[in-house]
């Protein structure tokens, strides 16, 4: 039986996020894109953009499962606090929707993707254009690497 799988990207200002069918060992992309907020809007609304975007979204395609990337910490506190509240709210979303979610590092996503836990923004996104079969490399990056989360929640068997 084919089930749908959301994969998320978290980001204030770019939200990746990628929808995959599953039918046995066939991979199937049936969407991808990012939720893109404005810089100039206040953080509360920018929020509500992304909640607002992102439910619509699972209400479209209804995933049966989501997986979202873990926030990679690196020296700037400030933007990690920020990214960490918009992944929250894309938590909170798919909770909401009653879609149980699953979380991997960024380097188990290149692992699943590539076989490289240290794999390349352009690697991951060659090996995302393979595995789907897609016609070009998929863009922005946020959803290549969307794309590729939930590439990672397909082969895991937790769910």
């Amino acid at each position: 039986m084919a089930k749908i799988i959301l994969g998320i990207d978290p980001g204030i200002a770019d939200t990746g996020y990628g929808f995959i069918k599953v039918n046995g060992n066939r991979l199937e992309c049936l969407a991808y894109g990012s939720i893109k907020t404005p810089a100039n809007e206040d953080l509360s609304l920018r929020l509500q953009m992304l909640h607002k975007e992102l439910s619509s979204l699972i209400k479209k395609y209804k995933p049966e499962r989501a997986a979202m990337e873990q926030l990679f910490f690196n020296k700037n506190v400030k933007t990690a606090l920020i990214v960490g509240q918009a992944r929250g709210v894309a938590l909170l979303t798919i909770s909401l929707a009653k879609v149980p979610v699953i979380d991997f590092t960024p380097g188990q996503v290149k692992q699943a993707v590539s076989a490289y836990g240290q794999a390349s923004k352009l690697q991951v996104q060659k090996m995302v254009k393979l595995i789907l079969n897609l016609k070009e490399l998929p863009q922005p990056d946020d959803a290549a690497d969307a794309l590729a989360v939930a590439i990672c929640g397909a082969n895991h068997r937790q769910y």
